[in-house]
């Protein structure tokens, strides 16, 4: 294996650890979602611990370079974004599914982008001991 390949290998595993970030992001943001009514907390906070949540999610589960798997999770949150720009929701006939308009959106948003920017960075510096290459 040369070099450049064991720095985009990927190992699947179960990290507790990920997985323990994992679930406190996600109380957080369900707790953000019933009792969070403002302009601050829940439209930028959320949207960055979003991107966190999918990251420690995945990472649960796949043991790979901290860079790449932020921008996968970043690009996927991207494409989501973009999505409520072409108004998805509307295209996919799914505007009366209220599940459907929250996890896709309905808005688009260039802070969002920034938010999901900032998520991703604050993983990479969470995890800036992995990002030169994965342990063994």
């Amino acid at each position: 294996m040369t070099n450049t390949e064991s720095k985009v290998a990927i190992k699947f595993r179960f990290d507790l650890k990920s997985f323990l970030c994992f679930l406190l992001i996600f109380v957080i943001e369900v707790i953000i979602a019933l009792f969070v009514k403002d302009s601050i907390i829940r439209p930028y906070v959320g949207d960055i611990l979003v991107v966190m949540l999918m990251y420690y999610f995945f990472k649960t589960f796949v043991k790979m370079n901290p860079l790449p798997l932020a921008i996968g999770v970043l690009f996927f949150a991207y494409a989501v974004e973009i999505g409520q720009y072409f108004n998805l929701v509307e295209v996919l006939n799914m505007q009366d599914n209220t599940i459907m308009r929250v996890v896709i959106g309905s808005s688009f948003s260039w802070v969002d982008m920034f938010c999901y920017t900032l998520g991703a960075a604050i993983c990479l510096i969470l995890d800036r001991k992995d990002c030169v290459s994965v342990r063994p």
